[in-house]
C-alpha cells in the first residue's frame, strides 16, 4: 500500500465508545506531527436517532446505517470498530479482506478463537491492526514501564490490580447488552479484567495459569421498554489469581458493585527493589518506592507525570497542567495514524488482543471448573 497524504475513517458505533474516539479523530492533528491527516468520512450505526447525533456532534461527513456498505467503500482507509462485542469478528475480518487497516475497541471479540481469525485476516491482508487499550497511553503507566525495563524495582513479585466500578448497584437499573453473554462474552470480566489483563502482560509478562470465581449478584433487570425483565446472563463481578511466566503472582478484581467506585482502576507492583502504584482516578500520579533510598528519607514518593520528559507529555501543556481520561484516546489514534502513514506496525495489535482473551478464557473456564486452567498460547 501507497502513503497517502489523507486517512479516510470510517467509524462503526455511535454510543460512549465511538463519541470518545470521534473527538480523539477531531483533536489529533492539532497536537501530533502526523504523516497522514485522518478525514472523518463516514459514522455508521443501525440506530438513526445516534447516527444523526453522532454527526451533528462531531462533523462526520457522511453516513451508512450497514457496515457492510461501509467496509465495502472505495473511500474508507481505516475501520474503526465500536460495537457491541459480538459483531467486532464479522466487521473486523471484512474490512480486512476489503484492504482497510483496523482499530478495534477491546475486548477485541468474543473468544480467542475470534480473536485468532481476526489476527490472521489483518495479517493476511498486510493492513495496520490495533486493540484499543487506551490505558496504555496513559504517561504515568509509560512512565512505568520505563521504570520497570530500567530495572528500578528488580524483580517482580507481585502484581496486583483491582478494577472497581459500581453503575450496577441499583437493581433497578436497566437490563443493557453487557448483562448478555451473547452480546458481550462475559460482563465486568471481558469489559474491565480485559484492561488490567493487558496491563499486566504490557507492565510483567505473560500469565501462564489462572483460578477464578464469578458472581452474578442482581439475576434479573427491567427492560427500558417496560415489557417485563431481562435475565441476566454475564457476570457482575469475576476474581482471579495469576502466574506468571517469569514467575510473578497475580490477583485481578473486577466488578460493577463496588459501591462508590466509579472508575477505579489501581495497580499495585511489588519487586525485589522497589514498588510502584497507580490509579486511574489519578491518572497524572505515579508513587514509587525504592530500597535504594537512604532510611532517612524512604518511603513512596508521588511522582506528577506532567513534565516535558514524561511519555506524551511534550506535546501538551507546562508541567503540572494535568491531563484526562480524553487524551489517552488521542495518544492512542496518534500513534495508530502514525504507523499507518509510514506502513510501520503498532501496538497493541491484534496480537495483543489475542493474548489478551486467551487470558479472558481460561478465567471463564476456570471459574465453571473451579480449578486453576493454563492460558492457550496457540496463534
Amino acid at each position: 500500500m501507497a502513503m497517502s497524504r489523507q486517512i479516510n475513517v470510517g467509524i462503526v458505533g455511535t454510543a460512549f465508545m465511538g463519541k470518545a474516539h470521534s473527538n480523539a479523530y477531531l483533536d489529533v492533528s492539532h497536537y501530533f506531527k502526523l504523516p497522514s491527516q485522518p478525514i472523518m468520512r463516514a459514522a455508521c450505526d443501525s440506530n438513526p436517532e445516534s447516527l444523526d447525533a453522532l454527526v451533528h456532534q462531531y462533523g462526520w461527513q457522511t453516513t451508512e446505517t450497514s457496515w457492510e456498505k461501509l467496509v465495502e467503500r472505495d473511500d474508507i482507509d481505516l475501520i474503526d470498530i465500536c460495537t457491541p462485542n459480538h459483531n467486532h469478528r464479522d466487521i473486523a475480518v471484512a474490512a480486512a479482506k476489503n484492504g482497510k487497516h483496523i482499530i478495534c475497541e477491546k475486548p477485541l471479540c468474543m473468544n480467542a478463537d475470534e480473536a485468532r481469525e481476526m489476527f490472521r485476516a489483518a495479517e493476511q491482508a498486510g493492513v495496520r491492526h490495533m486493540t484499543a487499550f487506551n490505558y496504555r497511553r496513559v504517561p504515568a503507566l509509560v512512565l512505568a514501564k520505563q521504570l520497570i525495563e530500567e530495572g528500578k524495582i528488580g524483580t517482580i513479585r507481585h502484581f496486583n490490580a483491582v478494577y472497581y466500578q459500581d453503575w450496577l448497584v441499583d437493581p433497578n437499573f436497566p437490563f443493557v447488552w453487557r448483562n448478555e453473554i451473547e452480546k458481550g462474552g462475559s460482563g465486568a470480566h471481558g469489559d474491565m479484567n480485559a484492561h488490567i489483563a493487558d496491563l499486566a502482560r504490557f507492565l510483567v509478562g505473560e500469565i501462564e495459569a489462572v483460578c477464578a470465581i464469578d458472581k452474578i449478584f442482581v439475576k434479573e433487570r427491567p427492560k427500558r421498554d417496560g415489557s417485563g425483565k431481562g435475565t441476566v446472563t454475564a457476570d457482575d463481578a469475576m476474581l482471579f489469581l495469576a502466574r506468571f511466566k517469569d514467575g510473578a503472582l497475580g490477583n485481578f478484581t473486577a466488578t460493577r458493585f463496588a459501591t462508590g467506585r466509579k472508575n477505579y482502576l489501581r495497580l499495585e507492583i511489588f519487586g525485589s527493589e522497589g514498588a510502584l502504584v497507580f490509579n486511574l482516578e489519578r491518572l497524572n500520579e505515579l508513587d514509587y518506592y525504592s530500597r535504594a533510598d537512604s532510611p532517612l528519607v524512604q518511603g513512596f514518593r508521588n511522582i506528577i507525570a506532567t513534565e516535558s520528559i514524561h511519555p506524551y507529555v511534550q506535546m501538551w501543556w507546562p508541567p503540572g497542567h494535568i491531563l484526562g481520561w480524553e487524551h489517552t484516546f488521542i495518544h492512542e489514534i496518534g500513534d495508530l495514524l502514525t504507523a499507518i502513514g509510514r506502513m510501520e506496525a503498532v501496538k497493541p495489535d491484534f496480537l495483543d488482543g489475542l493474548r489478551c482473551q486467551q487470558i479472558i478464557d481460561a478465567v471463564s473456564m476456570s471459574a465453571k471448573t473451579n480449578k486453576w486452567e493454563v492460558v492457550d498460547d496457540t496463534v
